[in-house]
């Protein structure tokens, strides 16, 4: 297929000119060029414009997961027939392994993955190998190593009913894939089988599955059922099933990868002990016996990954598989919010191999530890594709490199830049709340950024004991929570959102009238100049938009970023005024694609009371005790509302006892609750 652009209305003000030179510039060969666009300039909508154009698979890099997911949702409505998937680091919460010297304290891995995000990590991975009209929007977790794309796709499983394949082959093909047969619990990446019926759940799937029908040895129907309630949904005459894992090992390397493995360790245990390192070399030895015993038995030990280089087949020091492998030559890269992107992939390598070098120097990991890694930032380089840039504060990076610019001052809704109010600290709590409240009675929002998570966290109690809708978003917030509490605040849940460093790039929330920074003639990262035009633009969505800089001096960051945010005020004024333009808020539908993210908790069912009107006296009583008991564990872990509900179902059955059916007698069980 082909990438068919949906949308209610046609490039205005700067947008024809910027797609013009973006796609000319592209087109002539260009390797990097830059669009730079203001807040609420429509650059997603420039951006999809040029991906039409160009028509080629497409992947675009955010800085952050939850600027990644808004980008995504934005693409899937301008893509609604193309593929659009989503691609960011699958762990709700990593502690990474490491090793502190002075204290000599050991950290243990520790991880909690996301399902959902890991099934959207295999739809994005099946897209691009499958399909041209595909757009990955990732966060910088697509320069950390995959499997070989070679591996995965020869690892897949093309059927159809006229390949011949038969049953005893398919579920041999499903184990060496690494799916686990469950005849009782089915979940991605589980297969059941059921007399001449293969049934599989892949990974990619959000609620269906594939069904198999075999008569003997012959394969006669394919089809797409929903795994909750068994409804066939569609009809195939093939499918591809692919692996339950993005790392393929390649099983023909299995014994010469542990034979190296062992070889390697012998080396560097006697290079420990020429160094007169005998605790790390005993303590390197056991280890990584272990390890080897476990993968050789059972396949799989925890802190496998850091092997990955025997089973791959690469070589000491070699680039890992990524991402960026999976996508064809012809490509386009778009970097967005580059300011803040490139800088954290360029740091990305350091930061990992500093923690290894302490590991493998104390004889926790061998050497081979180094090349599960991030892409260096040349390698990095070296498989960027046609590249663009987006910001509305390119770097220095950016500049050096591009040269083609592509200006969007102007916002076709008139929008100007926010007015800017600067006024002292003292005080700036108590005057922060008159302006919440004048802000709320209105049915406006408001971003309020401080500089430490202390005080975000008081400031949010404080406001809470005031009576104000505030939640505070930090980074330990669930990635797809994120999303929720961005959509609640538009959504009027929340009337104030405090955060530190996340109210920042990117974030679209026409409601919000007033951005408050606290602390602003703070110079440091979070208050310079970059930071602080950003942090302003997000009031820059709303016809009423103002920013207020608490702050007793004026620093050198905050006269560029006023200097920078008036030019282009005047700029969309000018505008304005040649064309007859009123300026207008923002009017954005609040989308409820969340991702496949947070689902909606099932309500406690228990039997109409028509139906526990006719049970015997005796099912009654099994009846009540039953929802007792998971009233009582519902108690127990804290599931409060859970366990309210059972009580008042329990409090319903015993009101409406039908005692002309068993008489007057009443449960002989002691009430507790």
């Amino acid at each position: 297929m082909k990438f068919q652009l949906e949308a209610p209305f046609k490039p205005s003000g700067d947008q024809p000119e910027a797609i013009k030179t973006l796609v000319s510039a592209v087109e002539k060969g260009e390797r990097n060029s830059i669009l730079l666009g203001v807040t609420g300039s429509g650059k997603t909508y420039t951006a999809s414009q040029v991906i039409q154009k160009l028509q080629r698979p497409t992947l675009v890099i955010s800085h952050n997961k939850t600027l990644a997911a808004q980008l995504a949702s934005e693409f899937r409505e301008f893509f609604p027939h193309n593929a659009v998937q989503y691609f960011v680091s699958y762990y709700d919460y990593y502690q990474p392994e490491a090793y502190i010297a002075k204290s000599d304290t050991y950290i243990e891995k520790e991880t909690q993955l996301n399902e959902e995000i890991d099934r959207l990590r295999h739809a994005a991975v099946q897209s691009v190998l499958s399909r041209r009209d595909t757009i990955i929007v990732a966060s910088v977790s697509c320069i950390y190593g995959l499997g070989s794309p070679q591996e995965y796709k020869r690892a897949s499983f093309h059927v159809s009913k006229e390949n011949g394949v038969n049953r005893r082959q398919m579920l041999i093909k499903l184990v060496e894939m690494n799916y686990q047969r469950n005849d009782i619990d089915f979940f991605r990446g589980t297969f059941r089988v059921r007399g001449d019926i293969v049934e599989v759940f892949q990974k990619s799937a959000e609620h269906t599955a594939h069904r198999f029908d075999f008569f003997g040895e012959t394969l006669e129907r394919i089809q797409e059922v929903d795994t909750l309630t068994g409804e066939v949904i569609n009809e195939f005459d093939e499918v591809d099933i692919y692996p339950a894992t993005l790392y393929q090992a390649q099983t023909v390397h299995f014994e010469q990868a542990l034979q190296q493995m062992r070889m390697d360790l012998e080396k560097e245990v006697a290079a420990f002990k020429a160094a007169g390192k005998e605790f790390e070399a005993h303590r390197l030895e056991q280890r990584v016996k272990y390890d080897l015993e476990m993968i050789q038995n059972v396949g799989f030990v925890n802190g496998i990954e850091n092997y990955s280089r025997y089973f791959d087949g690469r070589t000491p020091g070699e680039t890992p598989f990524t991402l960026f492998d999976y996508f064809p030559k012809d490509y386009l890269l778009l970097i967005d919010e580059s300011h803040q992107s490139v800088p954290q992939i360029r740091g990305m390598y350091a930061g990992d191999r500093s923690r290894k070098e302490m590991l493998v120097q104390h004889g926790f990991r061998m050497q081979a530890a180094f090349d599960n890694r991030p892409l260096q930032f040349s390698e990095f380089e070296q498989r960027m594709g046609q590249t663009i840039y987006i910001s509305a504060t390119p770097g220095p990076y950016e500049k050096e490199r591009a040269k083609v610019i592509a200006e969007q001052i102007i916002r076709p809704t008139g929008i100007t830049e926010p007015h800017i109010d600067i006024r002292p600290t003292r005080g700036q709590i108590p005057n922060l709340l008159e302006e919440i409240v004048k802000r709320t009675d209105q049915k406006q929002r408001v971003l309020v950024t401080t500089l430490t998570k202390r005080m975000a966290e008081e400031l949010a109690d404080f406001l809470n004991e005031k009576g104000v809708a505030v939640q505070y978003l930090h980074s330990e917030v669930d990635t797809l929570e994120r999303l929720e509490i961005l959509r609640d605040l538009r959504l009027g849940t929340y009337d104030v959102l405090v955060g530190i460093n996340l109210l920042r790039e990117g974030l679209d929330l026409p409601e919000v009238s007033l951005v408050a920074i606290i602390d602003a003639d703070k110079e440091g990262f979070l208050r310079s100049d970059t930071s602080l035009i950003q942090t302003m633009g997000r009031a820059a969505r709303h016809i009423d938009g103002t920013v207020i800089m608490y702050a007793d001096t004026i620093t050198g960051s905050m006269q560029r970023a006023i200097d920078e945010v008036n030019r282009r005020r005047a700029i969309q004024l000018a505008y304005n005024t040649k064309h007859g333009i009123t300026p207008q808020t923002i009017l954005k539908r609040i989308r409820d694609d969340r991702l496949g993210g947070k689902k909606e908790e099932e309500p406690v069912g228990f039997p109409a009371m028509d139906a526990a009107k006719n049970l015997h006296e005796e099912e009654y009583e099994h009846l009540l005790k039953d929802l007792y008991a998971q009233m009582q564990l519902a108690a127990q872990n804290l599931e409060f509302e859970k366990a309210a509900t059972l009580r008042d179902q329990i409090e319903q059955l015993e009101k409406e006892r039908p005692s002309g059916l068993f008489g007057k007698k009443k449960s002989t069980r002691k009430k507790k609750r």
